[in-house]
């Protein structure tokens, strides 16, 4: 839409500002097919309007959602007015410093920052099915087995076959590898719980030391380990191996200390989320690069390969797709 347009119904909806100090800056943000812009409304205040794709049905939940975040304590950007009809949300402004900005820092100041978006996925992970019933009519489809199926095939699809370029025979050989549907079926069986589902470092702003979740409308039943593996594989920020157990022990005490039973297989069945995370974000890398002429996303592919390969090295069945990584590699 035309700024000068949204620049009208901003000042229509919110009177009170002052209306020669109005002004609306697009923002550019990933790969979204929403777009963003940062209201100033005077030199001290300043809102975000997100533009939507009406088309999009999660798109049509971010309100409700945020509403539910908020009613549970959960930290996210406050809502100041919907426009179902247009598509236009008016939201908090937590500034521009999310958890990838600050990569280049210290351990030390990085792992205060990562607790706390731990503590907050963690608060959603504790949302009892009984506390969030009103608003999965308001969700996607939860992670089932077809789901996490949908995902190795993204990634053998976008990936593999679109960047990578390999054969097509080859592509069918390791996509019906008995081990992949074992592991889609196994993640499948376990108890869901709600999860943000696409946890990773650009979706976190920090304020005040604090943070905030954003990008949260694909929101749905899944696993935890699947959020955990989207933040701690993150194919943006390369974690050393001991920051990474840290976090993780981190968030196991958390859980345990409010209630939550964590049992043996929750490392296991965290590598496998981490599997699944990474073959999705290796897909959206081939897609929004190749399909949707985002470049940059190409630039993580490498990183990505390599994390994966080190996930799938010492999964039983998947000697064949560890062999294709280390040559890509």
């Amino acid at each position: 839409m035309r700024t000068d347009l949204l620049l009208r119904q901003t000042r229509m909806h919110f009177p009170r500002f002052n209306v020669d100090e109005v002004k609306i800056t697009p923002i550019e943000k990933g790969g979204s097919d929403r777009k963003f812009y940062r209201v100033n409304c005077s030199p001290a205040q300043a809102l975000i309007l997100v533009k939507y794709n009406l088309e999009r049905e999660e798109n049509r939940h971010y309100v409700a959602i945020a509403k539910f975040l908020d009613a549970h304590g959960i930290h996210a950007p406050k809502i100041y007015y919907h426009d179902p009809d247009e598509g236009l949300i008016w939201i908090e402004d937590l500034g521009e410093r999310d958890l990838f900005s600050y990569r280049g820092e210290s351990w030390l100041v990085r792992r205060a920052f990562y607790e706390s978006a731990l503590d907050e996925v963690a608060k959603l992970h504790r949302v009892s099915e009984m506390d969030s019933r009103a608003i999965r009519g308001d969700l996607p489809a939860e992670f089932n087995a077809a789901l996490y199926l949908w995902e190795q095939n993204y990634f053998f699809e976008n990936c593999l076959g679109r960047h990578f370029e390999i054969d097509n025979v080859k592509l069918a050989a390791l996509a019906a590898l008995p081990v992949l549907r074992e592991i889609a079926e196994r993640l499948a069986g376990l108890p869901r719980v709600l999860v943000h589902r696409d946890f990773q470092s650009q979706n976190i702003l920090l304020r005040n030391g604090q943070a905030y979740l954003i990008d949260f409308q694909g929101m749905r039943p899944g696993l935890a380990q699947y959020d955990l593996a989207s933040l701690l594989y993150d194919p943006y920020v390369d974690l050393a191996r001991k920051e990474r157990d840290e976090l993780i022990a981190y968030y196991r005490e958390q859980q345990i200390r409010n209630g939550i039973n964590i049992n043996g297989e929750f490392d296991f069945t965290l590598r496998l989320c981490a599997m699944q995370r990474l073959m999705q974000a290796l897909g959206a890398y081939g897609f929004l690069g190749l399909v949707k002429g985002h470049k940059q996303f190409l630039e993580h592919v490498p990183a990505a390969v390599k994390s994966l390969r080190r996930i799938v090295e010492p999964v039983e069945g998947l000697e064949q797709l560890e062999a294709l990584l280390a040559q890509l590699i």
